[in-house]
């Protein structure tokens, strides 16, 4: 999530409604300057008992964070805190619960995707060597309860935290105790947008089976493949799921923005603090009539900070994010990235991909989307397949993509070997989360702290 740091006093002010789309607007770029950003969290426990660092605790989160300056990293403050980090790799922030989070530089290749996430990995791993930390590559907590884990300083949070509750059941876990892998891409205009949007949507239940990994809660199987992707079922349904109104005819850039407009806020920054406005609503701070700023209308800050708070399957800012997958170790890190860019950033590919799902109705797309968590791969798709069989076919549209884009690495290969850890879970058949169950049936003798040694980075 993003981080304010200050109030913009030249920010302007939003006179009228058609000022909305302007964040979109401005994300379009021609194909030669289309980026790849890419975000990845992990958990952070400590080796000795694999506890989650709280963040003044000696050795925790705030000094875990102030340790990567030997690294070129700078501090970013919120209220006398350190809550993030910024570099030349991007961003490294907070999630709720000490989540750690590397939000990626705009990137041209996956090959530098990789790198960048590989310098990342080996930081961390320095600092936690030295710290008695570990980091974990899963989609949910396997064994924390919600009172085990600790709250890190950050406003925008403390109102959120308070807010969930209200609207949904799982709110709270999705805070607390998941991690995921997104990634972010442009697009050339309101069309390109629009088509990307589409196939982005209709294809993430497949993307989270193939990257399904949070089978365990409270140290126990918890009955899914993906918790992580259920918890979203059931977090606040204001602002979630799969936004049927994104594959009717003639939607743009305006009817996002009035669906935004729809999804209740959770709060206005000023002056350096978040203000609680859970719950109220941004047409009425358009019209000057938020309780909260009685006779204050919003600023472009305030729209770009509302659109991040809506978490559909697919979100639309200045740019598109994937957001359908469980965090995993380094190698999904590469092939999430990679299996988006391969579908999108090729146009026979997008082309090709939204063929082989524009004929599904959207109750059909509402039932993959409801099945995946539990059933992952085998869940069945409108043609009487399952997404084992989708999910082949999807991949070679996905590898030709990337080799029709040619991004060569040093010793010229191109980025489609990014895609081999989904080739595996294909040919095995099972998800991350099925063979890890299958692991903690066999092996692991019913011991879910083996996940450590074998999920840790």
């Amino acid at each position: 999530m993003s981080t304010r740091q200050v109030s913009d006093s030249n920010d302007p002010v939003i006179e009228n409604i058609g000022q909305l789309v302007e964040p979109m607007v401005k994300g379009e770029k021609p194909k030669d300057r289309w980026r790849i950003g890419t975000e990845h969290e992990k958990f952070v426990y400590c080796t000795n008992d694999h506890h989650a660092p709280g963040y003044d605790e000696p050795g925790g989160i705030k000094d875990l964070l102030l340790a990567m300056q030997e690294f070129g990293w700078q501090p970013v403050e919120e209220g006398g805190k350190v809550i993030a980090m910024s570099g030349s790799d991007g961003a490294i922030s907070l999630e709720p619960a000490g989540q750690l989070e590397l939000s990626g530089a705009p990137l041209e290749n996956l090959h530098e995707t990789c790198n960048e996430t590989g310098r990342h990995l080996q930081q961390v791993k320095a600092i936690g060597e030295k710290t008695g930390k570990g980091f974990l590559g899963m989609g949910m907590w396997p064994d924390k309860t919600r009172a085990e884990l600790p709250i890190m300083p950050k406003g925008r949070y403390q109102i959120m935290l308070d807010h969930m509750p209200r609207v949904g059941n799982l709110g709270l876990d999705m805070m607390l105790r998941t991690c995921t892998i997104q990634v972010n891409l442009d697009y050339a205009s309101e069309a390109d947008m629009a088509q990307k949007f589409r196939v982005g949507l209709a294809l993430q239940p497949l993307a989270t089976a193939l990257f399904a990994n949070s089978p365990f809660t409270e140290g126990k199987p918890n009955g899914y493949q993906s918790f992580r992707s259920h918890i979203w079922s059931d977090t606040d349904p204001h602002r979630t799921g799969m936004l049927p109104f994104v594959f009717e005819e003639g939607f743009g850039y305006q009817r996002y923005a009035e669906y935004m407009l729809d999804v209740p806020m959770y709060f206005v920054f000023r002056d350096g603090k978040y203000i609680d406005a859970a719950g109220l609503s941004f047409r009425d701070f358009l019209k000057g009539e938020l309780s909260v700023l009685p006779g204050e209308k919003p600023t472009m800050s305030d729209w770009n900070d509302h659109l991040s708070t809506a978490f559909p399957e697919v979100r639309l800012k200045s740019f598109l994010e994937m957001r359908g997958a469980d965090g995993g170790p380094w190698n999904r890190i590469c092939a999430l990235p990679a299996f988006w860019v391969g579908l999108l950033y090729d146009q026979t590919a997008l082309d090709a991909a939204w063929d082989r799902v524009k004929g599904w109705t959207m109750e059909e797309r509402e039932a993959l989307r409801n099945g995946v968590p539990k059933l992952g791969l085998d869940t069945p798709i409108p043609n009487g397949q399952t997404l084992k069989d989708l999910a082949a076919e999807i991949l070679d549209i996905s590898s030709a993509g990337l080799t029709a884009r040619n991004r060569l690495n040093s010793s010229g290969d191109n980025e489609s070997g990014f895609l081999d850890p989904l080739r595996e879970v294909v040919a095995k058949g099972k998800s991350p989360a099925a063979q890890l169950l299958d692991r903690y049936h066999d092996e692991w003798n019913g011991d879910v702290s083996r996940i450590y040694d074998e999920m840790s980075f």
